[in-house]
């Protein structure tokens, strides 16, 4: 061939190697600019289990006259590749201790210490924090929990986005305490939108939402054992006369009617029988009558779900994401601090592709 085909076909060579091994940036990190200079290349070495290397170049803006460097998809600043650290994160969320991550790792050829992957680990379940920060979320499932944590079994209070069954958010903080568990869910309400919370029937849940001015769906499952529970017992030690009575709540609890808090509150007025004081212990009648007050009195909040599709009559997407955290915390023997906790919360609790 002559030497214009034959510089014709070096040029075609050249753009086709360009192609497969870099891609332009779009736009300058500066100033927005899409003009671009090429300004020199390095090979860069990698941590990988299929790259030693890659190429990276550098391109000079023609708007703004700066330099930056444009890394291949999947290569950053860092010397492993992304690829690899969602690997060492996923092995770490199946079960795996930080140890035995790095063990199962050089079997590709990579050698890691487990303070790496450990950093790994938390990147990534900053980055889904930051994902999810700012999120709208209508409806959060709360609930607390007893995780071992720095060797003592300590209390937490878990935060889910019961549309997606993502995890946003856990803390130091006993359910059993309004107080605290209003300052923790506040900003959280606040920041991303929250219009109902879903819960289990704890009066300080009751309180919070009040003061919160949200929506308040207790979960059916808590209501329904508990109230079975009290029925049942009631059925034993009740007198004759008021047996129908609790045949009646049963039947209101089955079926939820609309109108439940008025004919419970009409029940409850059948029941006249008073005290003999304050200093006397409960009655089984008395139980009784305290119980068809109390269902009468947050009757609307058992049926949220009636009127609102989005939410849902139980909190198991809260409570699931509970139960893989302490799976996870009885593989490790426990976390040693609460960024592992909340690093499991996010990545194991999820359950979802992060």
């Amino acid at each position: 061939p002559t030497t214009p085909q034959r510089a014709s076909r070096r040029q075609r060579q050249m753009c086709i190697r360009d192609s497969n091994t870099a891609i332009r940036p779009l736009k300058c990190k500066k100033c927005n600019g899409e003009v671009f200079q090429r300004w020199g290349q390095v090979t860069k070495p990698v941590v990988d289990n299929q790259l030693r290397s890659v190429q990276v170049y550098r391109y000079r803006c023609c708007r703004c006259r700066r330099t930056f460097r444009h890394y291949p998809q999947g290569v950053d600043q860092a010397d492993q590749t992304q690829r690899l650290r969602k690997l060492a994160t996923i092995c770490w969320v199946m079960g795996l201790s930080l140890r035995n991550t790095c063990t199962i790792l050089s079997a590709f050829g990579i050698s890691l210490s487990h303070m790496t992957v450990w950093r790994d680990i938390q990147e990534q379940a900053d980055l889904q924090r930051k994902r999810r920060q700012w999120l709208e979320t209508r409806v959060l499932g709360v609930d607390g929990a007893y995780v071992r944590c720095k060797g003592k079994t300590r209390p937490v209070l878990v935060a889910v986005d019961l549309g997606s069954g993502t995890p946003v958010t856990l803390g130091y903080v006993d359910e059993r305490d309004p107080r605290a568990v209003l300052r923790f869910l506040k900003p959280v309400v606040q920041r991303l939108g929250v219009n109902v919370i879903v819960t289990d029937d704890h009066p300080s849940f009751r309180t919070v939402a009040d003061k919160l001015q949200v929506e308040h769906q207790v979960c059916q499952f808590h209501l329904r054992r508990w109230v079975g529970s009290m029925l049942h017992k009631l059925q034993e030690t009740v007198p004759t006369e008021w047996l129908w009575v609790v045949e009646q709540t049963k039947t209101i609890l089955d079926e939820l009617p609309a109108a439940g808090d008025r004919q419970l509150l009409e029940l409850y007025k059948q029941v006249a029988v008073p005290r003999q004081g304050r200093d006397q212990a409960l009655t089984p009648v008395d139980k009784l009558r305290w119980l068809l007050i109390r269902l009468s009195e947050n009757w609307h909040r058992y049926r949220v779900f009636d009127w609102d599709c989005d939410v849902p009559w139980t909190n198991n997407g809260t409570e699931q994401a509970i139960g893989r955290m302490k799976v996870r915390s009885r593989t490790v023997r426990g976390y040693k601090s609460i960024s592992g906790m909340l690093a499991a919360l996010l990545l194991a609790g999820s359950g979802a592709t992060w």
